[in-house]
């Protein structure tokens, strides 16, 4: 739900916990430290997503080699009655069981970090509610995407993967809108903010940078974390502010406005809009390689039968693993200058420094 790198920031006294603080420091010449604490928990952090990712990757080399994939497959067909799309959501529902399986004792682990770090006040209960809920939501829009996908296959083996990197577009765009009023609730509470002076503060602001914001809300981010967060969420009608609660009750309004200016600094250098450009061409570049891998795979060494056998999803999606791997490096730096962009705008359009200063 981050928009920026404000999204992330702790409430710690430490500069090095919040992002834009961390940048302004850099740009001044203030030397500052991460705190042992601090290094030890993103270390952690870093190992928790290394060893998720290597699990994820041999899971799918697993399924390929092994030829698991094709008895996933002939099992959906069976339990589908032979129901085409039936079966791909029954194939789609196994796979994501198993890899949640796989995933989730690093889950847990990950769950008693934020805690051992007091990161956290998720109870036990409302995480596994949580991680229920995610697992579902996943299914239903992995099972979109897997029913459009193959259904386009179906329909257009030979254009296939330029047809759906325009429909996948389009779907991205969707569910950019929808996520700020159909998925976020889902797992918090939001509440129109009723600080009064506050949100007229921060639409004020938005104005100033030549955005429509159709709503301030509270987000209810207390009964599960400690962490401070606020975003510039949705497109067009559901586009809208949300304040977590832990940042409305330890930071000042002057604080506050300043991480909003950060994330309103996105939209005045069209982040969203250069990034969606970078993303269309990336995705094109991939649905591209996954066709060439898929032909190599079919007519070189008979994996698979056709193009629609959805027993080669494992396969889609590595290919779609490896392609992100390799530009990561890239798309990187190219995130941390747009977030360097943001801070700057920050620091022009507020009244004072003073918020982005030490305490």
């Amino acid at each position: 739900m981050n928009s920026g790198a404000a999204g992330g920031s702790t409430i710690c006294s430490e500069i090095s916990d919040n992002p834009i603080l961390m940048n302004f420091a850099e740009e001044t010449g203030l030397l500052v430290e991460d705190s042992a604490e601090a290094r030890r928990y993103n270390r952690i952090k870093r190992w928790l997503g290394f060893a998720d990712f290597a699990i994820g990757v041999v899971f799918l080399i697993a399924l390929l080699v092994t030829g698991w994939t094709g008895t996933l497959r002939d099992l959906a067909l069976r339990l589908g009655f032979e129901n085409y799309p039936l079966a791909v959501f029954l194939y789609v529902f196994m796979l994501l069981l198993f890899s949640k399986i796989l995933s989730f004792g690093l889950e847990y682990y990950g769950f008693r970090l934020e805690h051992h770090f007091h990161l956290s006040n998720q109870r036990r209960l409302s995480w596994a509610w949580d991680e229920l809920k995610g697992w579902l939501v996943g299914l239903v829009l992995a099972t979109i995407v897997a029913e459009v996908l193959y259904f386009i296959i179906r329909q257009s083996p030979e254009h296939w993967w330029l047809i759906a990197w325009g429909v996948f577009l389009l779907l991205f765009v969707l569910f950019a809108q929808i996520a700020p009023v159909v998925l976020f609730p889902i797992f918090y509470k939001f509440e129109p903010l009723h600080n009064d002076d506050l949100k007229e503060r921060l639409t004020r602001l938005g104005e100033q940078a030549g955005t429509r914001v159709r709503g301030v809300y509270k987000w209810n981010l207390s009964e599960k974390s400690k962490k401070a967060n606020a975003a510039l969420t949705g497109l067009g009608a559901t586009r809208r502010i949300i304040l977590a609660d832990t940042l409305l009750d330890n930071y000042s309004p002057d604080e506050i406005e300043a991480v909003l200016a950060h994330e309103l600094g996105h939209h005045v250098h069209r982040h969203i809009l250069k990034s969606i450009f970078v993303q269309a061409g990336i995705t094109l570049f991939g649905f591209w390689a996954t066709n060439q891998v898929l032909h190599w795979a079919i007519d070189r060494h008979g994996v698979f039968e056709t193009l629609s056998d959805f027993a080669n999803l494992p396969l889609l999606v590595l290919v779609a693993t490896v392609l992100s791997l390799i530009l990561m490096p890239a798309l990187n730096a190219y995130s941390r200058y747009n977030e360097r962009q943001a801070d700057r705008y920050a620091f022009k359009s507020i009244a004072t420094v003073d918020p982005l200063s030490l305490p």
